[in-house]
């Protein structure tokens, strides 16, 4: 840890994220209402569910006096950026743990430029390396190999039971405000989080970024480690990952080009994008009822 970290930039409760409704006649025509959470402003550096599932740990690796925090992501990971920022803001250490070796002799990405930036040591392993972190032995492995076995570990996405209890707080905010509340999900924390933080009555609506129907069995996990069993009304609308991982088609960049100019803010692609195309495609089909309000969470910015 490089001096002593002021806890007070980063880990203090934050006031709750704007909600605005806005005016849309692709879900107006429906008598559907839509609302927006903006998420991406709670924190200026950790916009959204990075915030929300870093601060927690972050404060546990501090607390417990852990030399550094280490993590897992891609080569374009929103997380390894955060945890980075976090890092440069708190004073501490950051090992970043990348898929793919043949990116170690290549120049950086500029979201990996960005990491390095904020002081983050980057450590490139194998992709079979990286498929097998979660069994013990490898992940004993690969932090031994980025020099980060004495560091607070955070998991892929920064997913994990404490990062439960702060996404449930997104939940508790939105408590009585719509019918339905929306978010993109990328390891699926997020959405696990925020359905135990609603209240009666209310839906949380996942909608995953990856292809692979795997996600149900993951939160359901996720549930179970944070909160002892399952929690709260959620479901996941499959089939609007557009091509997978941050691929974003020449039709969800119109779509989305098109909601920035309709309403005024920017629409992050990889995540938001395609949660604001899902949401306009179910309330077409009719899966919202008329009278439904539905809130979106903006997750991130561009």
């Amino acid at each position: 840890m490089n001096g002593s970290p002021d806890l007070g930039v980063l880990l203090r409760p934050r006031p709750a994220s704007p909600l605005v409704e806005v005016e849309d006649e692709r879900f107006g025509r429906h008598g559907v209402r839509l609302l927006v959470k903006r998420d991406d402003l709670v924190h200026p550096e950790l916009p959204g569910n990075k915030w929300r599932k870093l601060a927690p740990n972050l404060r546990a690796a501090v607390e417990g006096g852990f030399p550094g925090v280490v993590t897992f992501g891609g080569a374009y990971s929103n997380h390894l950026r955060a945890t980075a920022a976090a890092g440069r803001l708190l004073g501490m250490e950051t090992v970043g743990i990348v898929r793919g070796d043949e990116l170690a002799d290549r120049p950086l990405n500029a979201s990996l430029a960005r990491c390095a930036a904020d002081g983050m040591r980057l450590c490139f392993v194998t992709r079979s390396q990286y498929r097998r972190k979660a069994e013990p032995q490898e992940r004993a492995r690969l932090l031994e190999q980025a020099r980060a076995g004495s560091s607070y570990v955070v998991p892929e996405g920064g997913s994990n039971a404490l990062a439960l209890e702060g996404c449930a707080e997104l939940g508790r905010e939105l408590r009585g405000v719509s019918d339905v509340v929306a978010v993109a999900c990328g390891t699926g924390g997020t959405l696990a989080g925020l359905a135990a933080g609603l209240g009666p009555g209310q839906r949380a609506l996942g909608v995953p970024v990856l292809a692979g129907e795997f996600l149900g069995a993951e939160i359901r996990s996720l549930q179970e480690a944070a909160f002892g069993a399952p929690a709260g009304d959620w479901s996941l609308a499959e089939g609007f990952h557009h091509g997978g991982y941050a691929r974003v088609p020449a039709r969800l960049e119109a779509f989305a080009a098109d909601f920035e100019q309709r309403h005024g803010f920017a629409v992050e692609r990889v995540y938001v994008a395609k949660l604001l195309w899902a949401l306009a495609a179910l309330t077409e089909s009719g899966a919202f009822p008329a009278g439904t309000a539905v809130t979106a969470v903006v997750t991130g910015r561009p």
